[in-house]
Parts: structure tokens; sequence; C-alpha cells
């Protein structure tokens, strides 16, 4: 059972909801914005789009912030904490993207996937802005931070490499999909120590490492499929389509890991 915060606490609530609902607004629009002048080639609403990520991403990490500070703990305990942080690192990490590379490619897939995500809370979690709810016995333990985190940026990578996937599937595009490679590799060494940290941590707190639970059993699909892809790719030298389809299912897999496990199966991980 959550617990409520009068008075300041009520403030931060507020800021949150805001922060969050500012977030949302801003990735959508900057989504249109991207959209429109890639295809029509206009430079000023591509400026536009840019910072309206940025403003986006901004009030993103406020709210994180705030929500700290409610909590008194990292923003990494719970679903809607794990979204909001999720979301921030996959924009965090677009617009690292975009310049390094100069390209603005893959930027109105990633701000419509971030815009999802952000509603998602609203829908699914519509009372949890202000609500912090104690920490369940199993996740007192310092092996927290480190396995959510390594989780949550290897999501994120994740997004990056299927919104630039899709827009290669799109265009139809047989060469360019090293950044899609590079990306989901990346992606997939974060998972990789995410799940060993969580073994680590199982064995502690269950005295198991592995105990076919729901997401820990989906994680490792994912982690399969991630893995084919990188050994095609690499070996085999399949690129183009199908190697992006591959990248996007394992995109697909990463949401049923989070949302289906925490909204349709229960296990040890139903909580985050």
């Amino acid at each position: 059972m959550g617990l409520r915060f009068p008075g300041g606490g009520m403030i931060m609530a507020v800021l949150i909801k805001t922060g969050v609902g500012l977030a949302l607004f801003m990735y959508l629009i900057s989504s249109v914005f991207y959209m429109v002048g890639l295809k029509n080639r206009g430079k000023n609403l591509l400026v536009l789009a840019s910072a309206s990520a940025v403003i986006g991403v901004l009030a993103n990490m406020t709210a994180l912030v705030v929500r700290t500070i409610l909590s008194g703990r990292l923003p990494l305990t719970d679903g809607y904490e794990f979204i909001l942080s999720f979301t921030f690192v996959s924009v965090l990490l677009y617009l690292m993207y975009e310049k390094m590379s100069q390209s603005k490619n893959g930027g109105a897939v990633l701000m419509f996937i971030a815009a999802l995500l952000l509603a998602s809370v609203f829908i699914l979690m519509p009372n949890q802005h202000g609500t912090v709810s104690p920490l369940m016995p199993a996740l007192k333990s310092p092996w927290l931070t480190s396995h959510v985190l390594t989780a949550v940026i290897a999501y994120s990578a994740f997004t990056l490499g299927a919104a630039l996937a899709l827009v290669q599937l799109m265009k139809k595009e047989k060469n360019g999909d090293f950044n899609v490679y590079r990306t989901v590799a990346g992606g997939f060494v974060m998972l990789s120590i995410s799940i060993v940290l969580g073994g680590v941590w199982a064995e502690e707190t269950w005295g198991t490492y592995w105990s076919w639970d729901p997401k820990e059993t989906w994680a490792l699909v994912t982690w399969i499929i991630y893995a084919i892809y990188l050994h095609i790719y690499r070996s085999k030298g399949w690129k183009g389509s199908n190697a992006n389809l591959i990248a996007l299912a394992g995109f697909i897999l990463v949401l049923f890991t989070f949302f289906g496990v925490n909204y349709l199966l229960s296990g040890l991980h139903s909580y985050g």
C-alpha cells in the first residue's frame, strides 16, 4: 500500500505529474516536428524537433529528481519509476546519437515511443505520481541499483536500435544498419550484466541464482533473440531488412518482458 505525503509532499506530487505531463507533450510535439521536418526537409522544423526533445528530457529529469527527493531513494524501485527512468535514458541516448552522427533519422519514431511510454503511466498508474510504496524486503539490497540501472540502459539502447531499424525498414535501405548493430550490441552487454547481477542478487535473497520466474524467463528469451541477431550479423553477414526485423522482434519482447510480466503474469518480479 502506498504512502502519501501531506504538505510539501503534495507539492512535489504536483511537480512530478507536471514534469511527466510536460515531457509527454514535448516528446509528442518533437515526434511530429521530426516527421514533418524530415519529409519536407525543413531545417527549422528539425531544429524545433531537437529543441522540443531537449525540453522534454529536462522535464523528464525534473520529475525523476523530485521523485528521488520525495522517496529518499533512487527512482528505480517500482514500475512507475522504471518507466520514467527508461524513457529518460532512451531520449538521452537518442540525443547523444543525433549529436554524434549528425543524423536525425529515428527521431520521429523514438520520440513517439517515448510519448507512448509516458502515456502508459497516466493510463496504468494514474495515482502513482505522489505515492511512494515501502520497499519490499527483497528490494532492500545494494544490488538493486546496479541490477535495475543496467536493465534501464539495456532497454533504452534496444529502444534506440528499434527506432533506427524501423526507419530503415520503411525506407527500404539495404545498407547503413551498422548503427542498429552497434546500439543493440551495447544494449546486449548491459542486459547480460543485468541478468548476471540479478542472479547474484537472487542467490543472496532467495538462495538460488535462477528460479524460472516469468520475468527471468522472458529476459532470457530476449537475450537469446538479440544474441541470434548479433551472431548472424557478424558471422553470416545477414544485414538489411531481415536483421532489422529481428531487432524489432527483440524490442517487442523487451516491452512484453516489462508490461506483460507486470500486468499479465504473476511472479517474484511483478512489483517492478
